[in-house]
């Protein structure tokens, strides 16, 4: 049997850009997909603390060293420069894998900076 299992978990994330009239993404400054395990044109999950909106895009990377969080498309409704989100994936994993399983967990400051 496969599980569906956290991934990783960029954990409050702020929000520095939004555009409606861009195709539907999320882009995420590069260092920070290496650090999380997370991929290019992977799937995510986006929940804004500050409003309670939830929603799913795929991922597009940023510049390196940018600490770009931009939400783009449809969801850009959803989001205002600034607001806290969380942004997680998933992935499916045997019961053997699961023994020796930890998710990347990454806590960010407010300028988007790793804590741990």
């Amino acid at each position: 049997m496969l599980r569906k299992m956290l991934l990783s978990k960029l954990h409050r994330a702020t929000v520095t850009e939004c555009n409606m009239h861009y195709n539907a993404s999320i882009k995420i400054d590069q260092e920070l997909l290496k650090l999380s395990g997370m991929r290019e044109y992977e799937q995510v999950e986006v929940w804004d603390i500050n409003n309670g909106e939830r929603f799913s895009t795929y991922i597009i990377p940023g510049e390196p060293g940018s600490r770009t969080i931009g939400i783009y498309g449809a969801a850009a409704r959803k989001v205002q420069v600034g607001d806290i989100v969380i942004i997680v994936n998933y992935g499916l994993m045997d019961e053997e894998e699961l023994d020796s399983y930890q998710p990347c967990i990454i806590l960010l400051d407010e300028n988007n900076n790793p804590l741990s």
